[in-house]
């Protein structure tokens, strides 16, 4: 039997799976196993054990083929069984109820103590499950409870004093990373909130631009004018959208050159709005370089929160600012395209542009 795999060895660290291995990719779980000859155990692609000389390792299509083996199932990871992460995730997801029902920030100890684990070790579990940490998850719990109040009709005062804010000043220190304006202005569908905009022509169609005086809020890409207009007004329903400003024109016409030729880069601030998750992912999205893609797996690794893979597809979704946060550049881990907010032939060509240049 060890021959056999000694035989093998020599092709595994070619094998596309050996790099899967070496990035505990738990999406490949299930997908195949493989089993190491000098500890004779079999194991997940996601094993948390250190890694084996490839020269040992042989690559298993089946559970069943890794089981003739002959060698045992790792403890740690557990082969066999049907769903390994299930436990984990019931975990997390107590914890998460328990912080939804708390308006106070529930000390990590305590969260710890409650889930039967160190304090350390449910810190690791959480963020790998949800992609944020225990206190950022609670963070965003009170944003949303102080939305859902000021969508109410609620004063900005009880607003704040339900969501669990100790202080209003430190409410209002927050607000606009929060909220993305003032409170007031977030009650009233952003009143009293000037946003300049234009609409220019590029190679993908008509692009709109609009701007707050901290920077670009939004690029979006599509063919009718008129309805890239109207999103703006439904995302600003109250606020003051100054159109036709023969100064802001420059402003389109650099976003328009950064469309056509990305790789130049955009010298201009951004107006980032998104909870603390959406905005580490668009982060991690600004350093893919031009010409270049990453999988919406390999986009949960580089953020630390590799079993949030569906949750980066949301967030690459929730964006709005074409381009410049270049969720254009994510694709499946088979290479292929997924969707994209403004088209998948946009994406395509956006890429296809890219790698030509």
């Amino acid at each position: 039997m060890l021959a056999q795999l000694m035989i093998a060895s020599p092709s595994t660290e070619n094998d596309p799976r050996w790099a899967r291995i070496l990035a505990r990719d738990a999406s490949a779980d299930g997908e195949f196993w493989y089993s190491v000859a000098t500890t004779g155990v079999y194991c997940r692609p996601s094993c948390p054990s250190r890694h084996a000389n490839p020269a040992n390792v042989a690559i298993h299509d089946t559970l069943d083929e890794a089981q003739r083996t002959g060698f045992r199932p790792c403890k740690r990871c557990r082969p066999e069984d049907e769903d390994p992460n299930a436990a984990r995730t019931a975990i997390v997801a107590a914890a998460c109820r328990r912080i939804e029902a708390n308006e106070e920030t529930l000390p990590l100890d305590e969260l710890a103590r409650s889930s039967g684990l160190s304090a350390g070790r449910f810190h690791r579990l959480f963020k790998a499950v949800t992609g944020v940490t225990p206190r950022a998850y609670a963070a965003q719990c009170r944003a949303q409870r102080v939305r859902a109040a000021l969508d109410r009709g609620d004063s900005v005062t009880r607003a704040f004093h339900d969501a669990g804010y100790g202080s209003s000043g430190r409410f209002y220190e927050i607000s606009n990373e929060v909220l993305g304006m003032t409170p007031s202005q977030f009650r009233s569908g952003g009143a009293s909130e000037q946003l300049r905009f234009a609409l220019g022509a590029c190679s993908l169609g008509m692009v709109l631009v609009a701007s707050s005086p901290r920077g670009i809020a939004s690029i979006m890409l599509g063919d009718d004018p008129e309805v890239l207009v109207r999103e703006l007004q439904d995302r600003f329903p109250e606020a003051e959208l100054i159109g036709d400003d023969p100064d802001y024109a420059a402003v389109v016409a650099q976003v328009v050159g950064f469309v056509e030729a990305p790789k130049l880069g955009l010298d201009l601030p951004l107006d980032i709005r998104g909870t603390a998750f959406q905005q580490r992912v668009w982060q991690a999205l600004r350093a893919i370089p031009a010409g270049e893609t990453a999988s919406y797996a390999e986009i949960a690794e580089r953020i630390g929160a590799p079993t949030s893979t569906r949750a980066v597809a949301a967030a690459c979704a929730a964006n709005k600012i074409a381009v410049a946060i270049p969720c254009h550049r994510v694709v499946r881990s088979d290479g292929g395209l997924s969707g994209y907010r403004w088209g998948v032939e946009r994406k395509r060509a956006l890429l296809d542009q890219e790698a030509a240049a």
